[in-house]
């Protein structure tokens, strides 16, 4: 099995895991404005907690988003010097489906709708359906929209519902979704642990990219690229 070190801090969330053989070690706090200075001080830890150096290590994960614009380039910068100077290929991973993948860990969730306030009255939204392997799968695409453009795959059954954008537009969503609140958990934030799940299965895949590559995904290009600077 691959040993992966996965890095998540697209939301006030910040966290680090070591995936070793199967074997998962994490550091998690709620820290909005502290995640470049929490980051690397996680990552020694966990490192010397498993006798580990990086150079021993398959790949470097990292949440690429959507998220925070200041958060993914804080996870995205860290994932790229680690993996130049260990020499070492990195996954990202969606955030959408890393938080979703909580929820079918803990819960056993079959199928959940992640959304994230993505702010300017919208949110980042994305369907997931477990798969053979409990590992959140993608349904249809990720996007930003205003919420009353979020749907449902209406041939999915159970779902939960996930994220800050429920937290926001609940009452909103709920209506638009059908789904009661004891299947919705608003509070929930993605964890580095469930970057390294699914980081695992992709880097068995084949599916790493060189550190040069290691990119946010912001779903919202077009905003952050507007004349002017403007965001």
């Amino acid at each position: 099995m691959a040993r992966l070190l996965a890095l998540e801090t697209a939301t006030e969330a910040c966290s680090v895991a070591l995936l070793v053989d199967g074997q998962l070690l994490e550091r998690f706090a709620v820290e909005p404005r502290r995640h470049a200075a929490l980051l690397l001080p996680f990552v020694e830890q966990l490192l010397d907690e498993a006798g580990l150096s990086l150079t021993r290590l398959d790949a470097i994960a990292f949440g690429r988003g959507p998220g925070s614009f200041t958060g993914l380039r804080v996870a995205a910068g860290v994932a790229q010097g680690l993996a130049f100077g260990a020499d070492l290929p990195v996954v990202p991973v969606s955030t959408l489906a890393a938080l979703a993948q909580g929820v079918m860990r803990e819960r056993h969730a079959r199928c959940v709708l992640a959304a994230l306030d993505a702010r300017m009255g919208e949110v980042y939204w994305a369907g997931y359906c477990s798969d053979g392997d409990g590992l959140a799968q993608l349904l249809g695409e990720e996007r930003v929209s205003r919420p009353e453009r979020v749907e449902l795959a209406a041939e999915q059954r159970q779902w939960h519902g996930a994220g800050s954008g429920w937290a926001t537009y609940g009452e909103l969503l709920a209506r638009r979704c059908g789904l009661p609140v004891e299947r919705v958990e608003a509070a929930r934030l993605p964890r580095a642990g469930d970057t390294a799940r699914l980081a695992a299965a992709l880097f068995a895949r084949g599916q790493s990219v060189p550190a040069a590559q290691a990119l946010p995904v912001y779903l919202r290009d077009k905003v952050a690229e507007k004349p002017g600077g403007a965001t």
